[in-house]
């Protein structure tokens, strides 16, 4: 009865209250009514003002396309994601941000915002989204995926200043020079049929990179047996390492491995730590003794133990960090250098005008009857363009490293979210109208007389990063590449085997790659047989 005797009331007043918009309305209800609305538009007119004014100041979520519930934006990625991104931040703008599952991606395009995450806010952009894949391969040791902190500034020291300063390459110029030395030989015994290049200069950088690091514990054949060992292994770890895994993004997942990405590294991740453990097991065996007394030079697993058995700072150098080291030198230190040769050399045979005015600079500076020594890059500034050129539009590392703010931050007036993965476009900012004349073109004249170099400082070009956590091995990667492409171009002339033009496609992945082979003939052109031997 209770209730129904409470409906009845309702219903009995219903009219009453809607009677203020009738034409019925009684001329008495005019001033209620008029009071009420009154008092209804200040209540939502003031509240409106609150909302406003408490959003003040408050930057907004970045721009981006619509992604579906639960997977967000990730069914839409393309393979080719540089290009991808690229295409996205000419619709919506320099910061864009994508719905990568439970992550949020944020993607800056532009030299301005590019500045902002790498120089003006570098410390709180200075730690990595790890991928699952990279933890397993190495604990989160190493200097790429370590936290910014003690330990990373203590590896970085170590990289910089003790491993690949200036005064360390020096001393180890002999072993670069020896293992060109043998690539010429290979290549002049192949003269007037197609070889290919790019994997002949992958087995030179990684022959490179090994002799460096523990070159003086191998002897006979051995080094030449890992080299090989270790070309496959990598190629298998750096194709896992690039796969998307559902495991980045949805963490929670990761535990199930349901791409069975992790059991895959396991097995190449394996081969190169047991290779890494039998040289540290060679090198602990050797008489530190005499084989200082031999004055033989030090290579870098020789160094990185005595530095870890020193033990004097604050934060020491585990046998985890060295070896986490030993494996970033070798993955990374090969497939970035080796593929950013190819791609120089593939861009020269491209264009024969480029081909001959470098081989003109190399006569006159080198000349015909001798060979390509170190030092004479550093008089060769028509080849440092070439170079320069070359990294532009085919940077190493197209997004660079992802980044991680451990803060909430501002770029370009859009809210970023602590923990966001950072995509930095170096290869769209390299190929920006606004920013180069015809940036599609290969023109080595761009960066003559150009102050635009290799420090990051530049905002528009900057192939090995910027910042605190750009890369550590800008040096050698200069006077290796430097080097390399000198020696190729002085010493041979190069033919395409069918067509007019190689097929300069690129395939995106951790490191950007040529999507077809660099296959080319060589044609020796110094005055004496002689200086393609080894002897030299």
């Amino acid at each position: 009865m209770t209730i129904i005797s409470s409906s009845l009331r309702f219903s009995n007043s219903y009219p009453k209250i809607w009677s203020w918009f009738s034409k019925d309305a009684r001329p008495a209800d005019d001033f209620a009514r008029l009071f009420f609305t009154l008092v209804g538009v200040f209540v939502i007119l003031r509240y409106s003002l609150m909302c406003i004014k408490s959003r003040k100041g408050q930057p907004r979520s970045p721009p981006g396309p619509r992604g579906l519930p639960i997977v967000g934006n990730l069914p839409f990625l393309e393979p080719e994601l540089h290009s991808y991104f690229a295409q996205l931040a000419r619709t919506y703008g320099p910061v864009v941000k994508l719905q990568l599952g439970s992550k949020t991606g944020i993607l800056v395009s532009s030299p301005s915002t590019a500045r902002q995450v790498l120089k003006d806010q570098d410390i709180a952009f200075a730690n990595r989204d790890v991928p699952v894949v990279g933890m397993l391969a190495t604990g989160g040791c190493d200097i790429v995926w370590s936290p910014y902190g003690p330990d990373w500034r203590m590896l970085r020291k170590v990289c910089v200043l003790k491993m690949l300063s200036n005064a360390t390459l020096d001393k180890m110029y002999m072993l670069r020079r020896r293992e060109v030395r043998k690539t010429v030989d290979y290549l002049y015994g192949k003269a007037g049929t197609p070889v290919n290049l790019g994997e002949q200069v992958f087995l030179l950088i990684l022959n490179v990179v090994t002799n460096m690091l523990w070159g003086s514990t191998m002897e006979g054949d051995a080094g030449n047996n890992v080299g090989a060992e270790f070309k496959q292994v990598i190629s298998e770890f750096t194709e896992i390492l690039g796969m998307p895994n559902i495991s980045d993004f949805f963490p929670v997942l990761a535990p199930l491995d349901l791409q069975g990405l992790c059991k895959r590294v396991a097995k190449p991740v394996a081969k190169l730590n047991g290779i890494i453990d039998n040289m540290i097991d060679q090198r602990l065996k050797v008489d530190k003794e005499s084989e200082n007394s031999s004055g033989e030079v030090k290579d870098f697993l020789q160094f990185l133990l005595e530095l870890k058995d020193e033990n004097d700072s604050k934060t020491p150098l585990t046998m985890d960090h060295v070896k986490a080291l030993l494996l970033d030198m070798v993955v990374g230190g090969t497939d970035t250098s080796s593929n950013s040769i190819e791609f120089t050399l593939a861009e020269v045979i491209n264009n024969p005008e480029v081909m001959r005015r470098a081989q003109k600079e190399l006569d006159e500076v080198v000349g015909k009857d001798n060979i390509v020594e170190e030092s004479d890059i550093h008089k060769l500034p028509y080849l440092l363009a070439i170079m320069r050129e070359s990294l532009r539009l085919h940077p190493a590392l197209p997004l660079l490293v992802p980044h991680s703010p451990d803060r909430a931050c501002t770029v370009g007036g859009y809210a970023i979210p602590k923990g966001c993965r950072v995509f930095i476009n170096a290869w769209a900012i390299h190929r920006d109208p606004c920013i180069w004349e015809n940036p599609l073109e290969f023109n080595p004249d761009r960066f003559l007389n150009s102050q635009c170099d290799f420090s990051g400082n530049d905002l528009s070009y900057f192939p090995f990063g910027s910042g605190r956590r750009m890369c550590a091995g800008i040096a050698m990667a200069e006077r290796m590449v430097l080097y390399s492409i000198a020696t190729v171009l002085h010493s041979f002339d190069w033919k395409v085997v069918e067509e007019d033009k190689l097929d300069l496609s690129e395939k995106f992945g951790i490191v950007l790659k040529l999507k077809n082979p660099l296959v080319v003939i060589p044609y020796p052109r110094l005055s004496n047989p002689a200086l393609y031997g080894l002897g030299l």
